[in-house]
């Protein structure tokens, strides 16, 4: 065989199993691990089916084949042929170019930084950057700052250090702006720096991106490409859910990190992923979720985020993030693009099935990014609305309700009618949602939770206007006091940034006053374990408080002015 007929061939077999298969790829692995193929597009594609081979063994054989021929596929003459062609794939040996969150550019700079670099040909914010030069800098060298003009650039690499880039230098010293890392990333996000990231050993890439496995699961049927039964599927929780060591939350972590940037992409419950809330979750068939919550300083004051790392046979092949409270929860689900069609049902299913094991929900909620909306053209075009409304998610929204059941009367009498993409931007212009139970109205996409921070708002500009930093001072008493606690000694760091960052929240809580001893003391619990080890902790907490439920539903509910 050719290079272009063992790929066409591999790509072919993508879903065949049995040892004839098996033995059907690993001849065309063989052809391709010494023959070149033609064009970058095709490289890409051997990349892909190498990587998909990997998540999906048929057994030990086509394994060792493809993890030898992924190890050496930087090498490749045909990669190094057409590696700038290939930028920006996270293939090996190629460069990666975006302009990534301030966390993430840290992160690069503390593993990378000799190969990082600024693209000066993309910046656009010279200006702005020129402004902030003082500030990341000493005041003795303000005479040259203020008098010479070097240009942006010049003055960059006048500043920086002899072993340093350019771009780990406006790293490191941006990171020294402002008071926390919020102040911080405004000010390092606000430049938009473009960076580029040269290949070299050691990764990040997409090519050997998998962490270590006990044991493999081999192929020993077609992938199910169906649809999951829901109320099934989230009957059946993980087979275990083990936590990881510290050490072990780190390395999981960083594969988290890895899996993004190569893709480029970036999502914030990662890049502030705290390793010692790393947990690892067992399904059947080689399918694990690590399941990454935030540093407590990251995480929000209402809801909690989790990001599920989807692992298939160690090989990331997702990516699942839920909010989760009020027995509720919103799924945004991915599936990386080289593995699409081939077990996305089943994944979404087990991963529904995680989200009620951890959070106890009984509604999940998507809402219209994930659909289409909100500028996602490539969910439209998928027709990501019917996928979920095949498995019993459903609209509310009486517009959106009434247009679907006129497009469902339409495929009924016309079974080859689909919905065009103006027809599919309505119906993804609203939330949709499973109930397990009965529907009820008090559920993340339902209740106004931004209703509850302009009650906040309003409380303070008329008790404290400008003054915030009293406010914040003179509530942490208030609350205090309406806990009956004295202090807050024995409190973790974290557990104490909860409570401040709640306190003006808990002063307006309708009714606490009236509140038992025990219900201001399970309160208090509910406000630890927001600053606690594992924030899912609070949602079980949070949810099983019913005067607390009921308050902040309350608030939710009403109509600041």
């Amino acid at each position: 065989m050719t290079g272009r007929e063992a790929l066409l061939t591999l790509e072919r077999l993508r879903s065949a199993t049995g040892g004839a298969a098996a033995a059907q790829k690993r001849a065309c692995l063989a052809v391709l691990a010494r023959r070149y193929v033609r064009g970058a597009r095709a490289v890409e594609r051997l990349h892909e089916a190498l990587c998909f081979l990997r998540a999906h063994p048929d057994d030990a054989g086509v394994l060792a084949d493809v993890t030898a021929m992924l190890a050496s596929f930087s090498r490749r003459s045909d990669l190094r042929r057409h590696a700038h062609a290939l930028e920006s794939t996270g293939i090996a040996g190629t460069a990666i170019r975006f302009s990534f969150y301030a966390g993430t550019a840290r992160w690069l700079a503390a593993r990378w930084g000799n190969r990082l670099t600024v693209d000066w040909k993309a910046f656009a914010n010279r200006e702005a950057l020129e402004r902030v030069f003082p500030l990341i800098s000493l005041f003795s060298e303000t005479p040259g700052l203020d008098e010479l003009d070097l240009g942006v650039r010049g003055w960059v690499k006048r500043l920086k250090g002899r072993d340093e880039t350019d771009a780990a230098f406006l790293i490191r010293r941006l990171a020294a702006l402002g008071r926390d890392s919020f102040e911080n990333e405004w000010a390092y996000e606000a430049l938009d720096l473009p960076l580029v990231l040269a290949p070299g050993p050691g990764g990040p890439s997409r090519t050997e991106a998998a962490a270590e496995v006990p044991a493999v699961s081999f192929r020993t049927a077609p992938l199910d490409g169906g649809r999951p039964d829901v109320r099934r599927e989230v009957a059946c929780p993980p087979v275990r859910v083990v936590p990881a060591t510290s050490a072990e939350g780190r390395r999981f972590l960083d594969l988290a990190r890895e899996a993004m940037i190569t893709r480029q992409r970036d999502l914030d419950v990662f890049q502030w992923g705290d390793p010692h809330d790393v947990r690892l979750a067992h399904f059947p068939d080689g399918l694990t979720f690590v399941v990454i919550g935030a540093v407590p300083e990251r995480r929000l004051l209402l809801e909690s985020v989790y990001g599920f790392l989807t692992l298939k046979n160690g090989v990331p092949v997702g990516y699942v993030l839920v909010s989760a409270l009020f027995g509720s929860s919103e799924i945004a689900y991915n599936v990386f693009e080289t593995f699409r069609g081939g077990e996305s049902g089943r994944i979404y299913g087990k991963a529904l099935a995680l989200t009620r094991h951890l959070f106890g929900p009984d509604v999940f909620t998507i809402f219209p990014y994930q659909l289409g909306g909100y500028g996602n053209p490539e969910a439209l075009a998928s027709g990501a609305w019917w996928f979920y409304q095949k498995l019993g998610f459903a609209p509310r929204a009486p517009r959106v309700v009434k247009l679907m059941k006129e497009e469902l009367a339409r495929m009924k009498a016309d079974p080859k009618h689909r919905s065009t993409l103006a027809t599919l931007k309505v119906l993804a212009s609203e939330n949709l949602y499973f109930h397990l139970g009965k529907k009820r109205d008090d559920a993340i996409g339902l209740l106004e939770l931004p209703n509850v921070g302009l009650q906040v708002t309003d409380m303070l500009a008329r008790r404290f206007g400008s003054d915030r930093e009293r406010a914040e001072a003179v509530l942490i008493l208030e609350a205090r006091d309406l806990l009956g606690l004295k202090s807050l000694s024995g409190w973790s760091e974290g557990e104490r940034l909860a409570f401040r960052r709640w306190a003006p929240l808990v002063t307006i809580l309708p009714g606490i006053a009236r509140w038992s001893a025990a219900e201001k003391h399970a309160l208090t619990a509910v406000l630890r374990a927001k600053g606690g080890r594992r924030e899912s902790d609070f949602v079980r907490l949070f949810d099983r408080h019913r005067k607390l439920r009921r308050a902040v539903a309350t608030l939710a509910k009403g109509s600041p002015t």
